[in-house]
């Protein structure tokens, strides 16, 4: 497996190396906290250093405005500074309760804004959530599961010659879903050679389009299905999904969400179950070594049904969404899709409805070991709210924290995400709870 990890990180550094090349901006706005950890006490200070470079060059004697505050809240502080020699120093202040402390800084260079930011984390680990859990929480979901579980699968399978390989084999697959012709697709790879294989559901972040088969995985000895959640096959143009993202499902995280029954991620929950079902219905899978990952929207996806499905053996959910929707309500952030921002429009039934979705709820049900990921820098899906869901699941955990990451996978993260689920699947030891 040390061999593997090496060749995974060289591949993503060469990646990511050719990527900053292509995308390298002339003006970058650093900001740094000034723990190594950008971790603190309750009570203690955070400092934020300030360096604006163009073409790789410190720029001196140029002002900058900055404002510092909690998460996508209003700031507590803001103010300008000039750079002298070509840096500078924010006084941060601190916090009196365990939260993230953020410090945007933005430069205007011809007539052009840049930005950068640093976030602080004051003790992480002891943030809760400001969700509760619905006395009937486990029998909602009990009963959708069972509805949707009469419905059948009606399971279709179509090989896709030109992008298999000398040792994978690449599927289109359709499943029925939820309500008779409500459908899911996805994309499917497993290796060539007769065998019975461990098996892993790749979840989608938020988004409307096709996915690619995950070859290197499957040419590693993994079955891997990656599923889209809106019923579109993966055979339309480009023009067509990028048509539908912003026509009928524009704007699809907020469909019905005042109504526990209506809310679209009813359906896609129940979707991932009904993958679940798929896989265990194919003669390759092992029948029983079976792992669900995903990021974002499909950290969310992956948290619910690892809570919902016992037939989930392992998890990786990276910067989950749907996290303790709430927080808005308490005077912090609350998670994606910020249904609750508007506090003062919100609804008793917006609220109550966000309770039987949020990822702080399903977390209490995770008996399973997981890993999970995410940065400090995250503005679409706070660390505040991924803490909250983290700090509640008691099954055995592992999390990396690549401090200065948003809202995006880094090459670590992939390269871990893979390595650790075949170090899981591939050895066969589960520990379950």
């Amino acid at each position: 497996m040390k061999k593997l990890f090496r060749q995974l990180m060289t591949a993503s550094l060469l990646w990511v190396v050719t990527s900053i090349a292509v995308a390298a901006q002339p003006v970058v706005v650093k900001v740094v906290a000034d723990h190594a950890d950008w971790v603190y006490k309750t009570g203690e200070k955070a400092l934020f250093s300030i360096e604006v470079t163009k073409d790789n060059k410190p720029l001196e004697d140029i002002r900058v405005t900055y404002e510092v505050g909690l998460e996508r809240m209003a700031p507590l502080i803001t103010g300008d500074l000039v750079l002298k020699k070509g840096s500078g120093v924010v006084d941060g202040g601190s916090l009196k309760m365990p939260g993230f402390l953020r410090c945007i800084v933005t430069v205007n260079m011809d007539g052009t804004p840049y930005r950068g930011l640093a976030t602080a984390a004051f003790e992480p680990e002891q943030i809760r959530p400001t969700t509760s859990m619905p006395a009937d929480f486990v029998a909602f979901w009990d009963k959708a599961k069972a509805d949707a579980g009469r419905i059948p699968m009606d399971a279709t399978m179509t090989l896709l010659p030109d992008q298999c390989t000398g040792t994978v084999n690449v599927y289109t697959i359709s499943v029925q879903n939820y309500q008779p012709g409500s459908r899911i697709y996805g994309v499917l790879s497993m290796p060539k050679k007769a065998g019975r294989y461990p098996a892993v559901l790749k979840v989608p972040g938020a988004g409307v389009g096709r996915y690619s088969p995950d070859i290197a995985l499957s040419e590693k000895g993994l079955i891997v299905l990656r599923i889209g959640i809106h019923g579109l096959p993966f055979t339309l143009p480009d023009s067509a999904y990028k048509a539908i993202a912003n026509g009928r499902l524009k704007g699809y995280p907020l469909f019905d969400h005042d109504n526990r029954d209506r809310y679209y991620f009813k359906r896609v929950f129940m979707g991932c179950i009904r993958s679940v079902d798929f896989l265990y219905s194919l003669p390759q899978f092992d029948g029983k070594h079976l792992a669900v990952a995903g990021g974002s929207q499909g950290g969310a996806l992956t948290i619910a049904t690892a809570a919902l499905d016992r037939r989930v053996q392992y998890m990786v959910a990276y910067f989950p969404g749907l996290a303790d929707l709430t927080g808005y309500l308490y005077g912090r952030t609350g998670g994606w899709p910020h249904m609750l921002k508007d506090t003062d429009k919100v609804t008793k039934d917006e609220v109550e409805t966000s309770k039987y979705y949020d990822m702080a709820n399903f977390a209490r049900l995770i008996n399973i070991s997981g890993f999970y990921s995410w940065g400090f820098n995250d503005e679409t899906c706070p660390p505040t709210t991924a803490y909250a869901v983290y700090n509640t699941i008691r099954a055995p955990k592992e999390l990396l924290i690549v401090k200065a990451s948003g809202h995006q996978y880094t090459p670590e993260q992939r390269v871990r995400m893979d390595t650790w689920l075949l170090e899981k699947l591939m050895n066969h030891k589960p520990d379950q709870q």
